[in-house]
């Protein structure tokens, strides 16, 4: 009789613990965990992007150390739920794995051991115990109790086993009072799932599991990572994205297009009516810097408003709950503003795609469009733009301001010499590269470009302002509350603006070189647009026009395969090679019976070559190959004429 088995329950949940959960969840909850605690506790400030080169940069790399280094950071419901469950996990993994080292073995027929008395008792203590435990589990004593009623069967077999001579010699034999067993068999469930007062407990835990967590974990696994695409980013947020880009967007309307994002649209719903109230406070200031709203969903408006706060540099009217709200918002903002990006290279509209990177740019340095380039310098302000863009070596661009020598830079008369060193800085800090283009076709002997060639057009991108071997870091963007990495968008479109290829290059090395591979248009000359724009920094763009001339593919000489390709194409296939070793008997008989016709027929004619033979068995062998195939399907494509006429 089967029998339910602790040790062989200890077996299989550490078996289904170790195979399922330790390498796919414990392994990898532990490793994020570990990570929590080493950012929080042990990571130093150049990791957590906490460096402050400038002393602008000083209160912001103060804030991300609040946020991102101590315990105070481990304290998300989240975090603490994970680590809540892995500790309990752990804990089951452990528990199974000492159950099994303490009780290792399945069990197996022990009669001393059912009967619990050591092997070398005598028969009277056999005796003894045997009647101790048969009245103990007697079914008339435990009815309706399974678990007694095997309990009891155990016994009276041990029993046998230690009794009678013959029961004796099959134990001592073969393990087991019955004889030789094919296979000995247990149930690798716990034993307590049989006690009869566990059966309601057992019940209730089966629907709480099997029709409750189970069913609940799968729906909200599913229904969350449903929601999200490429990026992270929420499908909502590409179909609203979809929507409102064109080809006529205008960077004025971008901050109302991002703030209807999905991530943003439970965050920014205002429940209270001081929220509305401060809303509408901040809007009358942002008003003047706003295009006119095309949305007035109180989350939209919300978002657009705080948004203009930030990029007009006014977010010293908001409350700490906007500020927070605003960041949120300034945390997904480069991730969505690059799904901007994706959808206007999925409508092939370089215009929008090109202001949607502009936009990037803006929020990186918290500006708005009518603000001067130069007041991404640190301490400046609308006063030392004035004196720095008027009068003599007055330049208005922040490419020319880095390019002048530091006794030469305007608008520093107010500054301290710290202040004048954070400039200084700055302008090393700040891009200065040179964009090369070149446009070629791979593994080709000159220089021209014929119809359908596949054509590269080779970016390369040089940092100036490093060493070799230096790369670039963080960018200079002490407004922005979150660390960002350099990087640039190479955009290669035609002159009706629409998108040839549009990447975003992030590699930090001092010379970066980008490909872009596309076929060459038809016979003629044609003039593309290359557009190099920063990811972070305004006034740095670069544009150039790439010329292309294609000629006539069929002034091309003919291309001849060599003779030794040509025999390679007449190889048989390994499928050929099958059937002919198939049909090899049918054909040798057919081939002996037209031999003489053959023979009469071709006198006179000339004897073939070596190759021209091999060639013909090829054909021939193909010919019976296809006919064995083809006679199988006679009857159905028969059948489905007959239907065809039928109709």
């Amino acid at each position: 009789m089967l029998q339910y088995d602790d040790s062989a329950a200890a077996f299989v949940a550490l078996s289904f613990v170790t195979i399922y959960i330790v390498p796919c969840k414990l392994f990898m909850a532990w490793y994020n965990i570990l990570n929590k605690f080493k950012v929080a506790l042990f990571s130093s400030d150049e990791e957590i992007g906490a460096i402050s080169r400038t002393t602008a940069e000083k209160e912001k790399a103060a804030k991300l150390k609040k946020t991102s280094k101590g315990l105070k950071t481990l304290n998300s419901p989240w975090f603490l739920a994970n680590l809540v469950i892995t500790i309990i996990l752990t804990a089951l993994f452990v528990w199974l794995l000492m159950s099994v080292q303490s009780d290792g073995e399945v069990n197996s027929f022990d009669p001393f051991h059912i009967l619990d008395v050591d092997s070398g008792a005598d028969m009277k203590e056999i005796k003894k115990a045997y009647k101790k435990m048969s009245l103990k589990f007697h079914p008339d004593k435990n009815p309706n109790n399974p678990q007694a009623e095997a309990t009891f069967m155990m016994v009276a077999k041990a029993y046998e086993a230690l009794t009678d001579p013959t029961a004796k010699e099959n134990y001592e034999k073969y393990g087991n009072p019955d004889g030789k067993q094919s296979l000995a068999v247990s149930i690798g469930l716990p034993e307590f799932l049989l006690n009869v007062d566990n059966r309601n407990f057992v019940l209730l835990s089966y629907l709480i599991i099997m029709v409750g967590l189970i069913p609940m974990a799968v729906w909200s696994y599913y229904s969350n990572s449903s929601k999200f695409g490429e990026k992270d980013v929420m499908y909502d947020s590409y179909a609203w994205f979809h929507h409102n880009l064109n080809e006529h967007i205008l960077i004025k309307s971008l901050p109302e297009v991002l703030s209807g994002s999905a991530e943003f649209r439970e965050r920014n719903m205002t429940k209270t009516a001081e929220g509305k109230q401060e809303i509408g406070k901040i809007l009358v200031k942002t008003k003047p810097h706003m295009q006119k709203p095309n949305f007035q969903h109180p989350v939209v408006l919300k978002g657009n408003v705080l948004l203009h706060a930030f990029l007009t540099r006014q977010t010293d009217v908001l409350s700490e709950a906007s500020q927070e709200d605003l960041n949120f918002m300034l945390r997904y903002s480069s991730s969505l503003i690059d799904a901007m990006i994706s959808v206007c290279k999925h409508q092939e509209s370089l215009s929008a795609a090109l202001n949607c990177i502009k936009f990037g740019q803006y929020v990186a340095q918290g500006m708005w469009l009518k603000d001067s380039e130069l007041l991404q310098l640190p301490h400046f302000t609308a006063d030392e733009v004035a004196h720095a863009t008027k009068g003599k070596n007055g330049v208005k661009t922040i490419k020319d301001y880095v390019a002048l020598d530091n006794d030469s830079k305007k608008g520093l008369a107010d500054f301290s010499d710290a202040q004048k060193e954070d400039i200084f800085k700055t302008c090393k800090l700040l891009p200065d590269v040179t964009i090369e283009s070149k446009v070629f076709v791979d593994d080709d002997e000159d220089d021209k470009v014929y119809e359908g060639d596949l054509c590269t057009v080779l970016v390369t991108i040089t940092r100036n302002n490093l060493e070799d071997g230096e790369k670039a870091g963080l960018v200079h963007a002490p407004r922005f509350p979150f660390p960002k990495r350099e990087a640039w968008w190479v955009a290669l479109g035609t002159t009706q603006g629409k998108i040839i290829s549009i990447d975003k290059v992030t590699s930090p090395n001092k010379v970066v070189e980008h490909k872009i591979k596309f076929l060459a248009p038809k016979t003629g000359t044609y003039e593309f647009e290359l557009h190099v724009l920063s990811n972070a920094y305004v006034g740095f763009d670069f544009k150039d026009t790439v010329e292309l001339k294609t000629l006539d593919a069929s002034v091309l000489p003919e291309y001849r395969i060599h003779p030794d390709d040509a025999e390679l194409d007449d190889e048989p296939t390994l499928f050929e090679e099958m059937m002919n070793a198939n049909i090899e008997d049918d054909s040798d008989s057919d081939e002996e019976d037209s031999d003489s016709d053959d023979e009469s027929e071709e006198e006179g004619i000339r004897e073939l070559t070596a190759a021209e033979r091999k060639k013909q068995e090829l054909l021939n062998a193909r010919k019976k190959a296809a006919s064995a195939a083809g006679d199988d399907s006679d009857s159905d494509d028969d059948s489905d004429v007959e239907e065809v006429h039928a109709d």
